[in-house]
This record gives structure tokens, sequence and C-alpha cells, in this order.
């Protein structure tokens, strides 16, 4: 019986070897490799290492033993079982480091590229249906413009590329991730993926938050737990968030020369989620160029890699892309790219009346009484000479300000024109000439 991650359906455990969809030479080779690697001599230690269940792994081992690689040590006694033992022969050792020497891969087996295919689909993010209610409960914390969840909800369920533009310090970034957190669910991300004999490792703790599963109680009817395929991890729906250090090599497969080993790309790894590109036009490479690199896969909803020897091949592209920038589109864009990019959303800075509702809400969060005559010369005297510009972020850095001024000189939280005047010295830098 499959299991379910909110209303993903888990990849079911392979029964046989053949199930798994790999071939027994390189079932084989990684074992070989990780019993070398790891020291492990029993079944249950080399299942959990391969990611297989102890029935297919014993299907394994047998089919070695009948090659000579590997031989029965015996059994060893333990406290609820008694387990046979293994190790290799020295056939066994060296085909081992004759496969390390193509490949330091070992461990989990990986599941093979159409294999992976499927549970994409299954688990697509264009599957997931987003109402108003869960996008205010994941920006619930943001004064948002008027209208604007209205035009984002359309555009996150409908999992096509986003564009979020406006002037800075208005919340792009915090919206970006309030979608990413409206998202909300689980899927099933692969440890490795297998193409053309070669693996390519997926999951990255640095980018996929495993979901802890509570063992199984001994005693439960039915038990849950652990019944998917174990090459798979359970996860929340992964987010990367990269910015101004994005190049475009981080959207192919990085390959490790000295482990002969393929890493995911970045977009590869966010399949099912979000991958987020801030603060667009920051980057090395023009945003034209970084566009033009999404338009396939944006488009057909896969992505083309390469390998070492040159060979292309298709991966799935399933990622809801959310560019933000601080510039227009027109002065980044041709009319072609922009038409690619499905919704294209401008965030606002706020009015004076939004300003003053985020200072107050900062305010009491900060535990900053306010002052009348402070907020009034703010507004008379200060927002004037920037033509009055307001930005979401400028309450919180003011109020900040303050506090950390009368943190210093030992005064209760308060606010006051001096030092409202003390805190803008630092929001905006004077423009003078500097002599060197």
């Amino acid at each position: 019986m499959n299991m379910h991650a909110g209303d993903v359906l888990a990849p079911p455990q392979p029964r046989s070897m053949e199930d798994t969809g790999l071939s027994p030479v390189m079932m084989r080779d990684i074992l070989l490799k990780t019993m070398f690697r790891q020291n492990l001599e029993n079944v249950t230690s080399l299942a959990g290492s391969i990611c297989l269940p102890n029935t297919v792994t014993q299907e394994l081992v047998d089919m070695a033993r009948q090659q000579k690689l590997i031989q029965s040590m015996g059994s060893i006694s333990a406290s609820t079982t008694t387990e046979m033992t293994y190790q290799l022969t020295d056939a066994g050792r060296a085909r081992a480091l004759d496969a390390l020497s193509q490949s330091e891969y070992y461990g989990a087996m990986p599941v093979p590229l159409d294999r992976y295919y499927d549970q994409t689909r299954r688990q697509s993010v264009r599957n997931i249906q987003i109402n108003s209610e869960m996008l205010k409960g994941s920006m619930g914390h943001l004064i948002l413009p008027e209208g604007l969840l209205e035009n984002l909800g359309p555009a996150v369920s409908s999992g096509r590329s986003i564009l979020l533009y406006g002037p800075p310090g208005n919340g792009k970034s915090a919206i970006s991730n309030g979608i990413r957190d409206a998202l909300g669910d689980r899927i099933y991300v692969p440890i490795a993926i297998e193409y053309a004999g070669q693996v390519i490792t997926v999951y990255d703790p640095i980018v996929h938050n495993k979901v802890d599963m509570e063992d199984d109680d001994p005693n439960a009817l039915r038990r849950t737990s652990r019944r998917f395929d174990q090459r798979y991890v359970l996860c929340q729906r992964p987010t990367v968030m990269t910015g101004g250090e994005l190049t475009l090599d981080m959207l192919d497969l990085n390959y490790n020369k000295t482990s002969r080993t393929y890493q995911a790309s970045l977009q590869l790894k966010a399949t099912g989620g979000v991958f987020i590109v801030d603060d667009l036009g920051r980057q090395k490479e023009p945003p034209q160029s970084i566009i033009n690199r999404w338009i396939v896969p944006m488009e057909a909803s896969y992505d083309i890699l390469a390998l070492q020897s040159g060979e292309k091949f298709e991966v799935p592209f399933d990622t809801l892309v959310i560019f933000s920038t601080n510039f227009h589109p027109n002065e980044m864009f041709d009319g072609a790219a922009l038409r690619r990019i499905f919704f294209k959303i401008k965030i606002d800075g706020p009015t004076q009346q939004e300003f003053l509702k985020v200072f107050a809400m900062v305010a009491k969060k900060m535990k900053m009484p306010l002052d009348e005559d402070t907020l009034v010369h703010l507004v008379r005297n200060r927002y004037p000479e920037i033509n009055n510009v307001y930005a979401n972020f400028h309450g919180q850095f003011l109020i900040d300000q303050m506090a950390a001024i009368c943190d210093y000189e030992g005064l209760q939280y308060q606010m006051s024109p001096e030092l409202i005047d003390r805190a803008w010295a630092n929001l905006f830098v004077k423009q003078e000439a500097i002599a060197h």
C-alpha cells in the first residue's frame, strides 16, 4: 500500500532487484563499494546504507556470492536476531577498487531517471491549489498593498514563473519567502538519480528540509512509516534562493573530477518546489542571459543537462521560479523574454498612511512609545528631502537605530526629533566628495 505526504502519492518500495529499475551490474558494484568503504558485514546494515529492503539486499548479496565476490563468514548472535555476516573476497575487493576508480559514489542506490519523472508528476508543484487563506496565513505579518494577494494567488497556483519588481526595501524577498511558506506540504526527494550508468546526487541537506518520521509502533495494527521507497527522503517542498552570486554554471551539473561524481544543478535540486532569483540585475551575467537560460525549462517543463562526455539529456523541470528585481523589466529584458515570464507583479512602496501604520506596528513590537512630535518632524522635515518616497523597511530601520542609541546611552526606549535625525543620518549617506 502506498503512503501519502499531504496529497502526494509515495514511491512504492521495490520488492525485487528488477523492481529498482537498475542494472544488476550497477547494483552489484555499488554494493561492493559500500561494503569496502563502510566495512559493513550483514544484510541489515547493508540494506540501511544502500536504502533497499532487506529482502532485495539479500537477493543482491546472493548474486554477488554466486559470482565469488562475497563470501559468508557464519552468523553473529545479537539480542534478538542471528544474522549471517559477509566479507569481500579478493576478487570482490579488486572489483570494488576498480569500480571506485570509475566513480567514488557508494551508499544509497539511485533512482532511474524515468522512474523519477513518474514521481515528479505525482508531486508536481503545479498540482497545488493555493487559496487566499493560505497566502494570508503565510504573509499575515506583512503589510501588503491593496489587491496584491489577488494577483499573487493565480500566479502561485499556476506553478509558472513570476517576476516581482519595484523599488528596493518594500518586501519583495519577504513576499517570495511567504509564497514558499504557503506551499506547506511535503514531497519525496531522491538521494540520487541514474542516467546512462552515471549517478547524480540530488538530495542536499542545505536545500532539502528532511521531515523526521516517527518510528513505527510495533504494537500498531497498521505500521505506516518507512513503507515508501527508501531511496527517497521525505522533505518539505524545497526552496533554492540565490542572489547576486548566481552564475550560469550553477544551473549545470557539478562534476567533481577527483571523485568522478556528479551533483545535481540548483534547479534540479529545486524540483517540486520554488527557485527564487533575488536581486536580478546584480549578477555578473546580464539579466537577459539569465532569462534566456530559463526559457526552455519554463516553457517545456524539462531542462537539458550535459555529462562530461558531452552527452545531453532531459531532466524534469517542475519548479515555481520567482524573479525579484529593483529594476524596471523594460530596462533588463527584450519583449520575447518578458513574454516568457507569465506573471509580472509590481511591488510598490507604501503611501504615507501605510508607512505610518507599519511604523506604529514596529514600534509596538519593539515596546517603543510613539511620539506625535517625532512623527510630525519625520513627515514634514525629513521625507521631503527624498521627495516623500516611502519604503517598507524604513520603519524597522529607524526604530532599530533609535533603540540602539537608547541601549548605548542607558535610556528607556523613546523617540524624539533629535533621535530620529540621528537615525535618519544612517538611513541615507550624505553626498559629498571624499579627499584621497
